[in-house]
């Protein structure tokens, strides 16, 4: 399995390129602001071929670049129906005001060719099998994505803004919620294995153990109580 992933743009949002080995089809999750040099230098260092990207949820600081990539490499996105009116309007879920400039260089759309994701599906692409979970709360089209565990490694959870190390997604922006932000956390997080492998949206690398250990959140959730009152994160 090969993994690169690098923050990317203002809000550092970690993109990744996943893909079996080096000098296979790979999947791209999460290319937002500024990433597509990134993309561009992590396709070429492991010799990987695009077939799709995927995205967590529609904030514009992790689909900025879709549009670029997709048209570069012929390539669909991936998106749940909640969130996808985020790639053509991203100041409405943002709550600003239509033409209030967005980082002023931005030039926001979709992509020739958009697919809808649904909880429950497994996506087979680049032969990998990616598991959707909906996992509303940052946003109402939230989505997670999990690679199972092998013999070589253990399971590998893309959380987007769900679950960082340490906090959560922030709930303040239109469409967050903070009971379906716990809701999503109780069912899509804490069933999962120590051992699983938490790849977020933003800061590093964190497990669902230390997470179920540490963060006060998931602690909080686990124990059936509501939501502390620590900081959470995203943009």
């Amino acid at each position: 399995m090969l993994i690169a992933g690098f923050p990317a743009g203002a809000w550092g949002t970690n993109c990744y390129l996943v893909a079996p080995a080096a000098g296979e089809e790979c999947v791209i999750i999460d290319p937002g602001h500024r990433a597509s040099q990134g993309v561009e230098d992590a396709l070429k260092k492991h010799r990987l071929k695009p077939v799709a990207v995927v995205l967590t949820h529609g904030h514009v600081d992790h689909v900025a670049s879709v549009v670029p990539l997709c048209g570069a490499h012929d390539v669909p996105a991936w998106i749940h129906p909640d969130d996808r009116y985020m790639m053509s309007d991203p100041e409405k879920a943002l709550g600003r005001s239509i033409g209030t400039p967005l980082m002023g260089e931005l030039t926001m759309g979709e992509p020739d060719d958009v697919r809808e994701l649904s909880d429950g599906t497994k996506l087979e692409l680049a032969g990998l099998e990616l598991s959707v979970a909906h996992a509303p709360g940052h946003t109402k089209g939230s989505v997670t994505f999990r690679l199972p565990e092998t013999a070589d490694i253990p399971s590998v959870f893309f959380t987007g803004d769900l679950l960082f190390a340490g906090s959560i997604g922030r709930t303040d922006l239109p469409g967050g919620d903070m009971a379906e932000m716990l809701d999503s956390l109780a069912r899509v997080c804490l069933p999962l294995e120590d051992s699983t492998v938490v790849l977020s949206g933003h800061g590093p690398q964190t497990t669902i153990g230390q997470e179920r250990a540490t963060n006060p959140y998931l602690r909080q959730v686990a124990a059936g109580q509501g939501a502390p009152t620590a900081p959470r994160r995203g943009m």
